[in-house]
């Protein structure tokens, strides 16, 4: 049987310089081949705008709803709720404006259809612009309850003149979410994208919830 003849010094330096290259272009590979395989983000469940939205903004309306002009409402856990406001690219939507709004620790909202029995001190709305990096803060009280709805917080995003979402955020397990008709239609899958938890912030001593937002921007 012929033996197969030993490869050359120069043939030896090509199959190096294949191997090597094949190397980096495996090493290479996962990184934009993931990027290019990778599935665009859910959109974030939408939900209803819910009667109180404000008639009118309060003079107040900044991200510190626990501060209303000269008042300063004291709740019995101050929340922080922030997160990032994305493109289903994963990309931020720079400028875009987060709303919240949501009723003081009795469940009472700032709006003629509560009766505007709200605590002053209580700012009830929020609003921010993003920058660059999509990220919005609100400093806020932990959600609570009134009679037919668990503890929620009403969002809407806006870019220019265009509504982008409208929706609700939700604490993740509170007991009340089985009994609210709203929370009990969402599929698992949207109930999971909107009901978050609000844990223990130990720099400020409240609580604090992440809820990432993805809009079709």
């Amino acid at each position: 049987m012929l033996k197969s003849p030993l490869p050359t010094h120069l043939q030896r330096r090509q199959i190096l310089t294949a191997v090597a290259a094949a190397g980096v272009g495996a090493w290479l590979a996962p990184a934009w081949a993931a990027d290019a395989r990778r599935a665009p983000l859910a959109l974030t469940p939408r939900q209803s705008e819910g009667p109180f939205y404000p008639v009118a903004l309060p003079a107040d309306s900044d991200a510190d709803l626990l501060r209303n002009g000269q008042l300063n409402y004291r709740p019995n856990q101050v929340a922080w709720v922030e997160g990032v406001v994305k493109d289903p690219e994963g990309a931020p939507v720079s400028g875009a404006v987060v709303e919240i709004w949501q009723c003081d620790e009795h469940g009472r909202y700032h709006h003629p259809g509560d009766g505007n029995r709200a605590d002053p001190a209580f700012q009830g709305f929020g609003r921010v612009t993003v920058g660059a990096d999509g990220r919005y803060r609100f400093k806020t009280l932990k959600p609570a309850p009134y009679t037919g709805r668990t503890p929620h917080i009403h969002f809407k995003v806006r870019l220019g003149k265009h509504d982008l979402l409208t929706t609700q955020l939700y604490v993740a397990g509170h007991p009340n979410n089985p009994q609210d008709g709203l929370w009990r239609r969402l599929s698992a899958a949207d109930r999971a994208a909107l009901s978050m938890p609000f844990v223990p912030d130990t720099g400020t001593g409240g609580v604090r919830a992440e809820f990432p937002i993805v809009v079709m921007a």
